[in-house]
């Protein structure tokens, strides 16, 4: 019997337990499930017989050695910053891992050893980053084979509620994490544009957005996503005018998201220590020049030079920026105090459903002639508890985790599934979910 261990039982996890469960007799797989909340992993594992819940924390060192000497493939969905003393574990008792979130520099620096030890460490392999990669790097490589040369490359990703259910003045709904919604671009963005590089400072992020087509689901802004030049390297992608990497929103989202950036709400630099007891339109006063005589929507409007009675106003308006009630915490940093007031605005309400929109550009040249590819996903959610956001990640990690056990991934070190020997198989099961690409 085969031994799976997953950290984590948050949102994003559901479906990737769910699939590993239901495929456990079959496998003949073991699972256990540890997360810091104990009543969350059993409630995950819903009295399965191949399965087992339990408390479960990081940073207790002897009990994440015992549970990783005694697995045979590790599953981290931990946050990002804990993955590395997880790996840490798993190359020193020659244990793979598999993870959803970007590599970071500690992960990297254990590649050598790794390979060493012989074990594979998989990050990347979610949706954003993991099916973009995977999608991507299947038409870079028919591009190539045909004996193209690759100009352009453009892929953005959103996370966003339906559109049936796209019913707030900001046409957006957590679908995950709300502290890396609310911190989302502050190291900047850069990317290549018409052979120029770019570096877009977190000031000026969400004025530099485009508008995109998708399928049949109308117009959206793509605004900069973090570093896209990180993976010219892995996608040997070195003599392209330009490469863009965007999240996606729905039109109105990034100017409305800019006032708040410039008011200084999204800073996580300092807490705000308020005298007293703290209203949501002290936290908005807080940032604006004393004025006795004006109000507060006046000062910021002025501030902000936005149209005080326009579509930007509106949106702060019925978020609560103004009301005269007490602020849920205090004594936070603003983008605490923020994300409290957006968790409450914009929560998945119990009828919910979610969405994936993904989507590449490629422009290249063949035989003289400059060729176009536009590579479309649209992903719906079940519930609140499957949503899209849930089975784009989890299914990858899932499918991945499979493979690996199988013995049909043979790699060791640390990757991204960018080899078609990770991604060919993945996007063939995906497509049986009903997660496939439209090209156009």
């Amino acid at each position: 019997m085969q031994h799976i261990l997953i950290l984590g039982a948050g949102l994003s996890s559901s479906t990737l337990i769910k699939y590993l469960l239901d495929h456990s007799q079959e496998n003949n797989w073991r699972i256990t499930l540890g997360d810091i909340n104990e009543e969350l992993a059993m409630q995950k594992i819903d009295n399965h017989p191949e399965g087992k819940g339990m408390k479960f924390d990081v940073m207790d060192e002897g009990l994440r050695g015992k549970l990783i000497d005694a697995a045979d493939i590790v599953i981290s969905m931990l946050p990002a910053r804990m993955h590395y003393l997880v790996a840490e574990n798993c190359v020193k008792s020659r244990k793979p891992l598999v993870t959803a979130s970007y590599v970071s520099e500690e992960i990297r620096g254990l590649d050598a050893e790794a390979r060493k030890q012989g074990v594979i460490l998989l990050n990347e392999i979610g949706v954003d980053p993991g099916i973009d990669h995977m999608s991507a790097m299947r038409i870079i490589h028919r591009i190539r084979t045909m004996g193209g040369e690759i100009d352009v490359f453009e892929s953005n990703t959103g996370g966003l509620v339906a559109p049936t259910y796209d019913n707030n003045p900001w046409r957006y709904k957590f679908t995950w994490n709300p502290r890396n919604v609310v911190l989302a671009g502050q190291a900047g963005a850069r990317f290549l544009h018409n052979g120029k590089f770019k570096y877009i400072p977190y000031h000026k992020l969400f004025q530099r957005y485009e508008i995109i087509k998708v399928l049949n689901l109308g117009k959206f802004e793509a605004y900069p996503n973090r570093d896209s030049l990180t993976y010219q390297e892995d996608y040997q992608l070195h003599d392209l005018s330009t490469m863009f990497r965007g999240t996606i929103r729905r039109l109105g989202f990034c100017d409305a998201w800019n006032a708040l950036v410039q008011l200084g709400a999204t800073d996580d630099s300092y807490e705000v220590e308020f005298p007293g007891e703290m209203t949501y339109r002290d936290f908005t006063n807080s940032f604006l020049a004393y004025n006795i005589v004006d109000p507060v929507e006046t000062k910021l409007a002025r501030y902000l030079e936005i149209d005080p009675n326009g579509d930007i106003m509106q949106k702060l308006a019925w978020l609560g920026m103004f009301e005269r009630r007490k602020a849920g915490i205090q004594d936070r940093t603003p983008a605490r105090i923020l994300q409290y007031l957006l968790e409450e605005k914009l929560k998945l309400e119990p009828d919910d459903k979610d969405m994936i929109v993904m989507q590449h550009q490629f422009e290249y040249f063949l035989k003289g002639k400059k060729e176009r590819i536009v590579s479309s996903m649209a992903h719906k959610g079940e519930d609140t508890v499957n949503t899209a956001m849930s089975i784009t990640v989890g299914l990858p990690v899932a499918i991945a985790t499979k493979l690996i056990l199988q013995g049909k991934i043979k790699m060791t070190g640390v990757h991204i599934p960018i080899h078609e020997e990770i991604y060919e198989p993945v996007l063939d099961e995906l497509e049986s979910y009903g997660i496939r690409f439209i090209e156009e």
